[in-house]
Formats: C-alpha cells, sequence, structure tokens
C-alpha cells in the first residue's frame, strides 16, 4: 500500500464542545475516498484540521510521511495537499484563466510557466473555451470545474473535496464524476465529503462514517452504506429497514 495520508488519534474541541474525538484512517495515492455523516457530525472540522486551517487538540495528521498537523494552511498546500470549498469563491473581475494562474504560482515561478499550466488545467476540465472570461460570468457547475482546476494548478498528490456536487443536475454531477476519476487514474488520492449515497457508492471506494465527531464506521464504501448503525444515523430507524 502507498498510504498518503495517516490520521491517527485526532481530537478538536472548542472550549468544553469536542467536534471530533479520536479519528484515526489512512488514503492511498490514487484513492477517491469519501468521508460522509449527518450534518453537524464534524464533517469540515474535520476538513479544517487536515488542510491547516486549525489546528487539532490532540493526536497526530501524517502526509507523505510528514506529521503536518500544525502547519500552515500554505505550507500544506506547498506539501501537495489542497482543499477545495462548498462554496466557490472566485477572484471576481479576474478571467477564468487569471484565477487557476494565481494558483499555479505555488510552484511556477515564471509567467509563462503558470499560463502553460492554466491553460492546461481548463482543458483538463473542461473550460478552455472559457478562459478569458470573467469568473463572474460563470454558472453553478463551471464553477465546480473551475475550482477542481485551481486546485489542480497547484500540482497536488492530494485534493479534499468539500461537497463538490451539491446543486448540480445528475447529468452535471456524472460528468464531474468522469473527471474526477481521471484525476485520481492520474495518482492524485481525492477525499470526497459528499452527502449523495448514490454518489459515494459509484466514485469512492473506501469510506469513514463520522457522527457526533467519532468514527462509526470504515472500510469498502459498500460495506459501510449497508451498516444499520450508519443507516440510522442518516434516515432514522423506520427508513432505515427500508433502505438495507
Amino acid at each position: 500500500m502507498n498510504q498518503l495520508l495517516q490520521l491517527e488519534g485526532v481530537s478538536k474541541s472548542f472550549g468544553g464542545l469536542r467536534a471530533l474525538h479520536d479519528v484515526g484512517f489512512s488514503v492511498e495515492a490514487g484513492e477517491i475516498f469519501a468521508i460522509i455523516g449527518p450534518n453537524g457530525a464534524g464533517k469540515t472540522t474535520l476538513f479544517n484540521c487536515i488542510a491547516g486551517a486549525q489546528k487539532p487538540t490532540s493526536g497526530s495528521i501524517i502526509f507523505q510521511e510528514r506529521r503536518i498537523d500544525g502547519l500552515r494552511p500554505h505550507e500544506i498546500c506547498r506539501s501537495g495537499l489542497v482543499r477545495t470549498f462548498q462554496i466557490v469563491k472566485p477572484f471576481l473581475g479576474m478571467t477564468v484563466a487569471d484565477n487557476v494562474r494565481v494558483a499555479a504560482y505555488v510552484h511556477e515561478r515564471r509567467n509563462a510557466g503558470a499560463d502553460a499550466v492554466a491553460r492546461a488545467m481548463l482543458k483538463q476540465v473542461g473550460l478552455d473555451d472559457y478562459a478569458d472570461v470573467g469568473a463572474d460570468e460563470l454558472n453553478i457547475a463551471q464553477l465546480r470545474r473551475l475550482e477542481i482546476a485551481r486546485a489542480m494548478a497547484t500540482r497536488p498528490r492530494m485534493v479534499l473535496l468539500d461537497e463538490m456536487l451539491a446543486g448540480l443536475t445528475a447529468t452535471e454531477t456524472e460528468a464531474i464524476c468522469e473527471e474526477l476519476r481521471e484525476i485520481a487514474r492520474q495518482g492524485v488520492a481525492l477525499v470526497v465529503v459528499e452527502h449523495s449515497i448514490p454518489v459515494v457508492s459509484s466514485l469512492c471506494s473506501r469510506a469513514v462514517v463520522i457522527n457526533f465527531g467519532e468514527v462509526m464506521a470504515h472500510g469498502a464504501t459498500l460495506d459501510v452504506i449497508r451498516d444499520p448503525r450508519v443507516q440510522e444515523a442518516y434516515l432514522g430507524k423506520v427508513e432505515a429497514v427500508a433502505w438495507s
């Protein structure tokens, strides 16, 4: 196994509120891995801890055999781990290409190099025809693609995707899922926070379920979502029986 990310005993408290407790799992290179759980389960806090926006109260986060908990977000990004956000916030007043070019400067030092990376990433996500369009002119599906292009322009080994498919139609969702599969085939690991069980089932090989800040289940995706405890956490006892 080529493990890129390992979490061991990760906990996070805000005063007397315990948001995460003893969370642990690992993610391998080229894997599409899901973090699922009900609203308020602690998924966003977990992403914040992994990406450096918040420091865990205890535990360790190891990426490419280097401990990264306590590093600042830009340091973690430079190391090859980058995140996206559910609410896409492009740089308004700038073109689509300029938005991606900014991300490319994480590793590129020359304008020509950054421009080449930006154009290549836009082509990869199907936005090459919109390179010179203002970012504020894109629709929600195009903005999601822009977010992926910006992340990929940093030359990541792993991307954290926070509800990347929210607000999309079924057709748009499937198209972006196929693009994510292609990124994984290139060896980039993807960690996905997603509420749609059908999407998680088709996209992700393994999953961890977080509930009340703790790991409820962890393993092959289909095994995890068939777990009666997971079904109850999502749907309640009556509905869980119908789902199984």
